[in-house]
């Protein structure tokens, strides 16, 4: 949380000179706030240990504290531009998974003062139910989650301690659901081990993303200029980029998705300068932004310092939304290249857009 304290304060004005679209970027608060249950849990249980504490209470109160851990985790992957397309979408899915996650916690205490004491029935107990169905959902998102985004940084094995560690965590559930107590050191360790492997991976997360902040170049000095089909002259002087001439080739897909965060982001209003990335957007996958990036690499062949990231070109808005962080005036396009774009581009809205003033 401390993390996330200081990127809002040292990075917030410089953000806001790009895209003046509000951002609400508390991935790192919600997981702060994750951990921060745990912690919560922790204290809990040192009080019931000390003093008589009727087990029934032990077992609602760590299925509570399960699920309100499980909502911010949620709540956290919707801000990661590497989260399933379900929570990554918009924020009609966030909201589905929360009335989700608020009915099983409803079944959850329903089931609990029902069966009252009788905590285990056929062998496991039923009031878990809900909560081990919960921690199978998160298990696999944050799964995919945080294997993506590792591997996008090329922290390959990190990818792979990340989708151990939150295996870990899921078995480690399994203690409320069915009657190990007879293993119950065991059941600690792997708690301990899969918690802190997690909240290390977090802390390397926030990490990464203030480098990636700081390293980003100045908005201001970034230019960009459409001077024909499938060519541009690019400069950005952090990456030692002065006027270099860009042709794509053949690689028309490329040029036009560029294109089109180009049109957007000198033209429309604050409503339409971004671009939804994901199966059924605009553009399908954000492996195309990839691309992009990728393409201009090789064909400048920069450096290894020098080299360009999505991040340098693109900002992740939220809902599944990126702008293009060249700043409206230092951006320029061939009349005559747009005006073939625009007849060429079956979607009416670039043609409404470039006529906006």
């Amino acid at each position: 949380m401390a993390i996330w304290s200081e990127i809002q304060r040292q990075f917030k004005r410089k953000l806001a000179t790009e895209v003046h679209i509000k951002r609400k970027d508390k991935g790192l608060l919600y997981l702060g706030l994750a951990i921060s249950v745990w912690s919560f849990s922790a204290f809990l249980n040192i009080i019931y240990y000390h003093f008589d504490v009727d087990n029934w209470l032990k077992i609602i109160s760590q299925n509570m504290f399960s699920i309100l851990n499980s909502l911010f985790l949620i709540l956290a992957l919707y801000y990661f531009d590497h989260s399933p397309n379900y929570i990554y979408n918009n924020k009609k899915s966030i909201k589905r998974i929360i009335i989700f996650f608020v009915v099983l916690s409803l079944l959850s205490l329903v089931l609990a003062f029902t069966l009252g004491d009788t905590l285990v029935a056929y062998g496991f107990r039923l009031n878990t139910l809900p909560d081990l169905l919960l921690s199978a959902v998160l298990s696999w998102f944050l799964i995919l989650t945080l294997f993506r985004t590792f591997r996008s940084k090329n922290l390959h094995h990190v990818a792979i301690l990340s989708v151990l560690s939150v295996v870990l965590l899921f078995l480690a559930q399994l203690y409320l659901v069915f009657d190990l107590n007879d293993f119950d050191l065991y059941i600690d360790w792997i708690k301990i081990l899969s918690k802190t492997t997690l909240i290390f991976l977090f802390l390397v997360l926030g990490t990464i993303w203030v480098i990636e902040l700081a390293q980003l170049p100045e908005a201001k000095t970034m230019k960009i200029h459409f001077t024909t089909w499938n060519q541009l002259v690019l400069t950005i002087p952090a990456k030692n980029i002065i006027n270099k001439e860009v042709s794509f080739g053949k690689k028309t897909t490329q040029f036009n998705n560029l294109l089109k965060f180009a049109i957007r982001r000198k033209y429309a209003s604050e409503e339409h300068m971004c671009i939804e990335v994901y199966n059924g957007g605009e553009i399908l996958n954000q492996t195309y932004l990839t691309r992009i990036i990728e393409n201009i690499n090789n064909i400048l062949e920069l450096k290894a310092d020098d080299k360009l990231k999505r991040n340098d070109f693109f900002t992740f808005i939220g809902n599944a939304k990126y702008s293009l962080r060249f700043l409206p005036e230092h951006i320029t396009i061939n009349n005559a290249l747009l005006q073939e774009f625009i007849a060429n581009t079956p979607k009416g809205i670039y043609r409404e857009i470039a006529n906006y003033k």
